[in-house]
């Protein structure tokens, strides 16, 4: 089966405009609000203000839709990826900032693909790349410049301590019910990764 991050959206005709770029933001809104599961393509048309005869020109299937909406709309911004000179600094910018974990439509989308992405590959794949993949690379960026700098120590397991923030963001968010805020964000970094990036180094 073709990969939906790899067929569809983009080989068929575009909507003309800024209508586009109208439903893709429809699209995330009605995913944030219904889920995956519940989000239909009538249910895009009418918060779009489009036919659906419009979206099925451009859009095969609510997948494709999908993936294209979380790797290109206003409403699903990507976190800020600015070099502050710090680990701390960095972390605190992409995490708070536009697209972070305080932003309420990238949460309520991963919220809205949560069950969907166990069942659906292609969506799972169209997730991981779109969504995910930019995400992870300015993680990653911020990690290594703070091991440039000498941050973090030898002793370190990098990729590991590189997931920790998102982790216990998503599992406060998703399984505690705990909404993230700039505070909960900083007790992260400071109490969790700036002294695990020391390692076993003596402060």
């Amino acid at each position: 089966m073709a990969d939906v991050a790899d067929a569809g959206p983009r080989q068929r005709p575009r909507v003309e405009g800024g209508r586009e770029d109208e439903i893709l933001d429809a699209t995330v809104a009605t995913l944030a609000e219904l889920g995956y599961d519940r989000l239909t393509m009538d249910a895009v048309a009418t918060a779009a203000k489009a036919s659906k005869a419009t979206l099925y020109r451009r859009w095969t299937t609510k997948a494709e839709l999908v993936a294209d909406a979380i790797s290109r709309a206003k409403g699903c911004p990507m976190p800020e990826d600015v070099d502050t000179g710090s680990l701390r600094g960095d972390l605190i910018s992409m995490s708070c900032g536009q697209g972070g974990f305080t932003e309420e439509m990238p949460m309520s989308v991963m919220a809205g693909l949560m069950t969907a992405l166990h069942r659906d590959p292609e969506l799972k794949a169209a997730f991981q790349k779109y969504f995910l993949a930019p995400r992870i690379a300015i993680t990653n960026g911020v990690y290594q410049r703070a091991v440039e700098r000498g941050e973090i120590a030898a002793d370190v397991d990098v990729e590991l301590l590189s997931v920790t923030l998102p982790a216990i963001i998503i599992h406060q968010a998703f399984v505690l019910g705990v909404a993230p805020t700039d505070e909960l964000i900083l007790r992260v970094i400071d109490n969790v990764i700036m002294p695990a990036a020391r390692g076993s180094q003596v402060s």
